[in-house]
């Protein structure tokens, strides 16, 4: 009896060992996994959500893991204060202008920190720093936009339907042009024209290359206008003798507008001789009275004239002056006839 009380003793003595070695290793095990017995420094982050973020969560820098989540804990203003271990070998590459935001370990995973970003002009971090955080689409919002975006889809497969089917109905220009045979036809007809178009521009280009070849040509005339400074200069020289003569044109065409604008103004102004002649009735019937009276006492001048010849006491004067002039004219035709 005592023997068989006493290998029952040993067997429960070494399933104890065996338990409080496997209690240890799981600690072990966890504190490695979780980090807890390597050295570390604490620096925090505030977020607006952290969308199920736990404490023990792992902290990740640059796709590796640099720490753990310490604390979760709301603060007053409603944003969370997130407190994190990062390992003293990784904290030399870790500035602190980083910024830590909140992912996920794969697709489904847990939810981690990630920080990202810093510069080296920056100093490292150290404990109880702040680390800046971005804003992330939650998953709720991303499904949100997702929704929106079927929807769209929806609504722009429906539209593609429906102009589909009035295409092959034959609405609308597009409908039209892929039914109607006449429209084919028509656009048949447009390239054949467009073809026959492209060739004489084509025959164009030959011919104008003929002609630049001529040009080329020395003795030509339109080489000797490309190439011949003496003709050039001489047709300078027209050009300029044209432009004075059209200047000296202009010139004169000015002058007679000038002078037409003085005589039109002249003419209009009630001020002149002749404007008053023009504009002032009273004045030309006077005038036209005045020359009716100058030609009665012409006529009565020649009539005294006529008297005084016939006068006794005068005959002797005129006839004289008569044989004179007679005289006179004789001597000058026997002038001429003598010269002859």
């Amino acid at each position: 009896m005592r023997s068989s009380g006493g290998s029952r003793a040993v067997v429960v003595g070494i399933f104890t060992l065996l338990g409080v070695a496997i209690f240890v290793l799981m600690i072990l095990t966890l504190g490695s996994q979780r980090k807890t017995f390597i050295d570390s420094i604490v620096v925090k982050s505030y977020f607006t959500n952290v969308n199920g973020l736990l404490e023990g969560n792992n902290v990740w820098y640059t796709g590796v893991k640099v720490g753990t989540v310490r604390t979760i804990k709301i603060v007053p203003g409603g944003t969370v204060e997130v407190k994190m271990n990062i390992e003293k070998t990784a904290v030399k590459f870790i500035h602190n202008d980083a910024r830590a935001k909140l992912s996920s370990d794969g697709l489904i995973g847990n939810k981690i920190i990630e920080i990202y970003g810093g510069t080296e002009q920056a100093p490292i971090i150290k404990t109880e720093d702040i680390l800046r955080t971005d804003t992330i689409v939650s998953p709720d919002q991303l499904m949100k936009t997702l929704s929106k975006n079927n929807d769209n889809v929806y609504a722009i497969t429906s539209d593609l339907k429906t102009i589909t089917g009035q295409l092959a109905g034959g609405k609308g220009t597009l409908g039209q042009l892929l039914t109607d045979e006449t429209i084919s036809d028509q656009i048949k007809e447009l390239t054949k024209r467009l073809n026959n178009s492209a060739d004489n521009i084509d025959q164009l280009s030959v011919v104008a290359r003929e002609y630049t070849e001529k040009l080329k040509q020395p003795g030509t005339l339109a080489n000797d206008l490309v190439t011949d400074t003496t003709v050039f200069s001489n047709l300078r020289q027209i050009t300029q003798r044209l432009k004075s003569v059209s200047d000296s044109s202009q010139e004169l065409i000015n002058t007679l507008n000038t002078t037409g604008k003085t005589l039109q103004s002249g003419l209009e102004s009630k001020e002149s001789p002749a404007g008053l002649l023009l504009n002032n009735k009273e004045a030309a019937g006077k005038i036209q009275e005045t020359l009716t009276n100058l030609q009665s006492a012409s006529k009565k001048l020649d009539e005294d004239l006529e008297a005084l010849q016939h006068n006794f006491l005068l005959r002797g004067f005129f006839k004289r002056k008569a044989k004179l002039e007679k005289a006179n004219q004789r001597v000058v035709l026997d002038t001429l006839v003598g010269g002859h």
